[in-house]
């Protein structure tokens, strides 16, 4: 069965973002060593675009073979002219509002949602599935999430998104990995106990 993976950046404190969940302050803590960790480790989870900013498009996908994204993450590419930010992924776009995909490589998702992540994670392939959030979805799909990876980075917001919006339940993860960098961020690997 393969592993959803809710792989996200967020502060010290927990956050992913302002209120409305903008963390485009979090690119400009990327040095170059957490970059080419990023790039060599993570590839996939640039942005289409991003990888052709940078001449990447060539990286092979070395851990998700999929992509679903909420739908107020997905905005953000659309409010850019972009209907495929992860082209190189298949995409699925969580929504019970946006009715029609805006392109033929991404599928919308209104209904069932747990039910077509099981579906997905039924598929057989070597590749996971990878969860680009955000809050509300994570919180959504939360029974659902095998493995975080959490890219920490050294600020302190003091409110903003969480990265779940979910009731309160305690769920136990096992710490498999933890990765520091001389820019301060750190990346931990949890796998869910079952």
């Amino acid at each position: 069965m393969r592993k959803l993976t809710y792989y996200i950046a967020c502060s010290i404190d927990g956050f992913i973002g302002d209120e409305s969940g903008d963390a485009s302050y979090m690119v400009r803590l990327v040095d170059e060593e957490f970059f080419e960790f990023l790039k060599n480790e993570y590839p996939e989870t640039m942005s289409t675009q991003g990888r052709r900013a940078f001449g990447l498009d060539d990286l092979e996908n070395r851990r998700f073979d999929t992509v679903i994204q909420g739908r107020a993450s997905y905005d953000l590419a659309l409010k850019e002219g972009i209907t495929s930010p992860y082209a190189h992924l298949r995409e699925y776009v969580a929504s019970r509002t946006l009715k029609e995909s805006p392109d033929p490589k991404v599928e919308i998702v209104a209904d069932d949602l747990v039910g077509r992540v099981r579906e997905l994670k039924a598929e057989d392939s070597a590749f996971g599935i990878y969860l680009c959030g955000g809050s509300v979805l994570a919180g959504e799909l939360f029974d659902e999430i095998d493995e975080l990876v959490i890219k920490t980075y050294p600020v302190v917001q003091g409110s903003g998104m969480p990265m779940f919006q979910s009731a309160f339940a305690i769920s136990e993860f096992e710490l498999d990995d933890v990765r520091t960098f001389k820019n301060g961020a750190m990346v931990r690997t949890y796998s869910r106990k079952r």
